[in-house]
């Protein structure tokens, strides 16, 4: 199947913001015994000042539509934990591992599009998750012991950004923006995570305050990259591109920290990327049966 123009930008984009999220965690985990909550603090620092320039140059500014603010809230809510897990997740998972637990994002998306958007799953849907959840099995590898406190922390990650991106789509259906929300988030982010970091700050070396930084700038690339990604093309078309993350996480971990993944963490990457797949090709393939009938 031949590819649109705006298809092949998105996944172009889609593929770079992927680049730029595996970097962004590889930089996190590179800064070494930075506690968690300090290195959320400095990577949503960052966001927020690219988004706070961004709105002092735009009509509106700081203004935020009648009836989203507790929508805006719940995503911050969600967001934040989630991210807050998966940063812990990062310090103490292989990193592709860690990844691949974000990576269920979509999947828990689904679900809590069911009482936050009032959308009804498809079988395939609901086909697609449950076996997605036996690939977290071989990931986790659940043994009821402390070690398994970073995969769930790992899972949640994925929980909280599914729950959150379903929020941003209700936000975005009411009109707000993208740099609005992205702002709120960031706040919030630092505003949790400050007393955390104040009362257990740990002194940062330059490098250390470098590899922040950088994670940061990545961060933003890669979100301004997904931002446009979108633009062009629907996530049913390009949504399974971000997948690649996870191929990009591992190549930086076998390459740089000598983390090679375990066979059942490669099967759960196949079983989880697999059903992402064959999602995205059953949408396709059922959206032009639909084009074909109609016509």
């Amino acid at each position: 199947m031949k590819l649109k123009t705006n298809d092949a930008k998105g996944i172009a984009c889609i593929l770079v913001a992927a680049l730029g999220f595996a970097l962004m965690t590889f930089f996190v985990r590179m800064s070494g015994g930075v506690p968690t909550m300090e290195k959320a603090f400095f990577r949503n620092a960052f966001a927020a000042v690219i988004a706070c320039v961004s709105l002092l140059r735009s009509e509106d500014k700081f203004k935020v539509k009648e009836g989203c603010f507790k929508f805006i809230f719940l995503r911050c809510l969600f967001g934040t934990t989630g991210l807050l897990c998966n940063f812990y997740a990062i310090d103490h998972l292989p990193l592709a591992d860690a990844n691949m637990l974000n990576k269920l994002s979509p999947f828990f998306a689904i679900l809590a599009s069911i009482p936050i958007l009032k959308e009804k799953p498809t079988k395939i849907d609901i086909m697609t998750t449950v076996i997605a959840f036996m690939g977290v099995i071989l990931i986790a590898r659940p043994t009821g012991g402390v070690s398994m406190v970073p995969a769930l922390c790992g899972i949640w990650g994925g929980a909280g950004a599914g729950i959150a991106y379903t929020f941003v789509r209700l936000l975005g259906g009411k009109g707000e923006r993208t740099s609005i929300i992205v702002l709120c988030f960031s706040i919030f982010s630092c505003m949790l995570s400050a007393p955390f970091m104040i009362f257990n700050y740990k002194p940062m070396e330059l490098w250390q305050l470098g590899c922040l930084v950088l994670a940061g700038i990545f961060a933003a690339v890669a979100q301004f990259s997904i931002t446009s990604a979108y633009k062009f093309a629907p996530a049913r078309k390009i949504g399974v591109f971000d997948n690649t993350q996870v191929v990009f996480s591992a190549l930086l971990g076998i390459i740089f920290l000598s983390e090679v993944p375990e066979p059942l963490s490669v099967a759960g990457y196949i079983i989880i990327i697999g059903m992402a797949v064959f999602r995205w090709y059953w949408n396709l393939t059922h959206e032009r049966e639909k084009t074909v009938t109609a016509s």
